[in-house]
């Protein structure tokens, strides 16, 4: 069995649904290929995911993997707690504001 190296962000100041669209880019590919997709890629929830793939690869290499034939095998994004915060508005009323959070999750093998 192959063995597999994990990492994870969690608490990210950012919505779910923003780092799941470039999840979809990157999952199965090798990690050559995903960081250099990140590298390029102009949305803000490359740039998270950038960061826990780097620290699943440093995690691999601390364990003496070769990172060459490194693949990744599981991108996960879960919602995080959501901070709730309130935006006044005419007559009197209030609006809420939902500051979302995510926590992201790469497995390699």
């Amino acid at each position: 069995m192959a063995d597999t190296y994990k990492a994870t962000h969690k608490f990210a100041r950012i919505s779910p649904r923003k780092v799941r669209l470039v999840a979809d880019l990157v999952r199965g590919k090798n990690v050559d290929d995903a960081l250099l997709i990140l590298q390029y890629n102009i949305k803000r929830g490359g740039y998270f995911l950038n960061k826990v793939l780097k620290s699943a690869v440093a995690n691999a290499e601390q364990k003496d993997a070769d990172s060459g034939v490194l693949k990744i095998s599981k991108v996960y994004v879960d919602e995080g707690p959501t901070i709730k915060r309130w935006r006044p508005r005419a007559q009197g009323r209030a609006t809420p504001i939902m500051k979302r959070t995510s926590h992201i999750h790469v497995e390699l093998s």
